[in-house]
């Protein structure tokens, strides 16, 4: 990664893809961590993840987040020992979602409205209803909840998103989250208790 320098101080360049507006419409695979990767969430046992205070306000968090942010819906989900697995899907237009996914990269097909975007440079602003806007939102919550009941709690300061450019990424990101709780021994984000 390149580092930059602003106002004196080394920071690491985005790797976000800077022609998409993460505010479009589209489907986003999103990965959050706790701070160190620290296990605030709760547990595996037997391939089942057993879920802490901390990790129920997670879980019960995520699943507020379309009543909060309009034209947002939900795909699958799971809560980790310590971190979450998510897929937010942006529809501005249609309450019904149905994913159709083009295969040139700036068509993102979502319910009846198809949405074509030449690349240009992002919005510096994360603006309402974008990806930053709803995961900073997201942590904010939890981090607050999770505070007034005295649970320990601590969010990495920045998250992982991915753009879901096809039905077939969809389903392997869908299938990855899933049997995520069961592959945990293999999990690359296990390293911390």
């Amino acid at each position: 990664m390149n580092k930059e320098k602003f106002q004196n101080k080394y920071r690491i360049s985005s790797i976000r893809a800077q022609w998409w507006d993460y505010g479009w419409n589209g489907a986003y695979f999103i990965t959050i961590c706790t701070q160190d990767r620290k296990h605030y969430f709760g547990e595996i046992q037997n391939g089942k993840m057993i879920l802490s205070a901390t990790g129920i306000i997670a879980d019960l968090l995520w699943h507020q987040i379309p009543a909060h942010h309009k034209n947002v819906e939900l795909g699958d989900f799971v809560v980790m020992p310590n971190h979450i697995h998510g897929i937010l899907i942006i529809d501005k237009k249609s309450t019904n979602i149905d994913l159709n996914f083009a295969n040139d990269a700036n068509i993102v097909q979502t319910g009846h409205a198809l949405s074509q975007h030449a690349p240009s440079p992002r919005f510096q602003n994360i603006g309402k209803n974008t990806i930053s806007s709803i995961v900073g939102s997201y942590k904010s919550a939890v981090t607050k909840h999770a505070n007034r009941l005295g649970y320990p709690h601590q969010w990495q300061k920045l998250f992982y998103d991915n753009i879901i450019r096809s039905n077939d990424d969809y389903q392997r990101i869908s299938d990855y989250i899933v049997s995520n709780p069961e592959n945990w021994e293999k999990d690359k984000f296990k390293n911390r208790k």
